[in-house]
């Protein structure tokens, strides 16, 4: 749960559960991340830098930071020289890769059939 809302689980302090899920993904890099993990299943901090291109070090790690503080991002430290992080999907987290499927599927039909058509019905 996000920090600012742990008091506030139930319906009646959102206006739906869909807005927690939202305000958990919410921001640019969040769902790619996601994506990148269920697709590569453990990723190196520095490989987050070739496979989204365009993230800066400092989003990737406040990004990576609020996953994992959301419980859905594993993050193991290897003490080696120089030391290594890895990231993983938590359970939590691969229940969401349908959801983002879906989001996939959609947004690709979105932009075959309305990319041009001024958003008219």
């Amino acid at each position: 749960m996000p920090k600012d809302r742990l008091n506030k689980v139930s319906c009646s302090s959102y206006r739906c559960e869909i807005e927690v899920t939202l305000e958990i993904l919410s921001g640019k890099w969040k769902a790619l991340i996601i994506w990148n993990l269920s697709i590569h299943k453990v990723i190196r901090y520095n490989e987050f830098k070739r496979l989204i291109p365009g993230i800066t070090q400092k989003m990737l790690s406040q990004q990576l930071k609020d996953l994992e503080q959301n419980g859905l991002v594993n993050r193991t430290v290897y003490y080696e020289v120089p030391p290594m992080v890895e990231y993983s999907l938590t359970k939590m987290a691969e229940d969401l890769i349908p959801i983002l499927e879906a989001m996939d599927k959609w947004g690709k039909y979105f932009v075959d059939n309305y990319k041009h058509s001024n958003f008219t019905s």
